[in-house]
């Protein structure tokens, strides 16, 4: 298989990544046609290998990860993608046209299997009856080398984006926060074999607004999951800070053991609420000081406060404006630059007051946008 059939083969058309044969299958069809400004299924298929042809050329590449099999005990994030995209579409009504005029590409959805989360956990068994459900059509060689989990797919699907097109910067609608790794992964090994062949690159960083730090080094003997993955990737990046944390503030060690311990550098909410102007401009020279590229923007929502943004799995009080997030995603891309970014946690379902969700929804829509607006801006 060539690239581009590899990742038509992994990949659905956006919205299709979740497994669905009636309940909520009339909002994902719909969905579907104003994404493609489609009339039916075979134009929406047409168009969604459309826009896998046009990678070589894109700037900026989305993909949606509908898997929260990777999060806590609350659970919903697997509607994020859906929700983040009809949002886009209600806020921008010219949505489409802006986004092929400034090469965004959308490549879809990694399709969802929700009993599976990544192929190092499953028995050669389980994989061969995977693969056989997941690519009936693709002949026993090629087949037996593909992955089956949302975890693995996503990562295998950025190593072929970043491999047609290694200065794309990709943007992750998730997802819980597993749905980080594999950027985190794919990311690292592109810029490894770009180094080997003699490109010049510096270091790069992840920024991570989060409640919580995610850095176990495995949780009930899971290596990948929510809890997990800003450990992995802090050792991808070498430690010395290159990890910033940021809206901590739900966690039972201090400051200081996750920095000494870890070389992680972290903004705790207190602090940003305490001194928003101040803290800001702290973090924004911290990640100047290291000298990156560029940084990895990875949003988990609970990093802000839970009066804005209650739709999530675990929601966390006195944490950071939406404002100040917005600030924080303007002067990066400004000042720094982005490699990647994404938007996770956000969990639809989860409705604790009567507006919950469309309040939710708003605030991570705002902050895709803002986003989106930064990685096309000149530079």
């Amino acid at each position: 298989m060539t690239p581009t059939q590899e990742l038509a083969t992994l990949l659905r058309p956006a919205g299709a990544g979740l497994y669905l044969v009636s309940t909520g299958a009339a909002d994902q069809a719909a969905l579907q046609r104003r994404l493609y400004d489609a009339a039916t299924a075979e134009e929406v298929e047409a168009r969604f290998r459309e826009r896998l042809e046009a990678v070589a050329e894109a700037k900026v590449v989305l993909l949606g990860v509908p898997s929260d099999v990777g999060a806590g005990f609350r659970r919903g994030a697997n509607l994020g993608p859906q929700y983040l995209r009809t949002a886009l579409l209600d806020t921008m009504p010219e949505y489409r046209d802006w986004a092929r005029a400034h090469g965004v590409v959308d490549l879809g959805d990694v399709f969802v299997v929700p009993q599976l989360l990544h192929d190092s956990m499953l028995s050669e068994a389980q994989l061969e009856a995977s693969r056989r459900a997941l690519y009936p059509r693709v002949r026993d060689a090629e087949r037996n080398t593909l992955p089956v989990s949302p975890l693995s797919i996503t990562e295998r699907a950025l190593d072929l984006v970043l491999a047609m097109n290694p200065r794309v910067r990709p943007v992750i609608l998730g997802g819980d926060h597993s749905c980080a790794w594999p950027v985190a992964a794919a990311l690292h090994k592109s810029r490894r074999a770009r180094i080997a062949a003699g490109e010049a690159l510096r270091p790069w960083a992840i920024v991570q607004p989060d409640a919580h730090t995610d850095l176990l080094e495995e949780r009930l003997g899971v290596r990948y999951c929510f809890a997990t993955w800003s450990y992995h990737a802090n050792e991808l990046l070498g430690r010395g800070g290159r990890l910033v944390q940021v809206g901590t503030r739900a966690s039972r060690r201090d400051k200081a053991h996750w920095e000494n311990s870890l070389g992680v550098r972290q903004f705790w909410a207190e602090e940003c609420r305490a001194d928003p102007a101040g803290s800001l401009d702290r973090l924004v020279t911290h990640v100047q000081s290291l000298g990156v590229e560029g940084v990895y923007f990875s949003n988990d929502i609970d990093g802000t406060d839970d009066a804005w943004v209650d739709a999530t799995g675990t929601p966390e009080p006195q944490g950071l404006e939406p404002d100040w997030v917005v600030e924080l995603i303007r002067r990066l891309g400004r000042e720094v630059g982005f490699l990647a970014g994404d938007l996770m946690e956000l969990a639809p379902p989860l409705r604790a007051t009567a507006d919950s969700t469309e309040r939710t929804v708003a605030v991570g829509a705002r902050y895709v946008r803002e986003l989106l607006l930064q990685l096309v801006a000149p530079r």
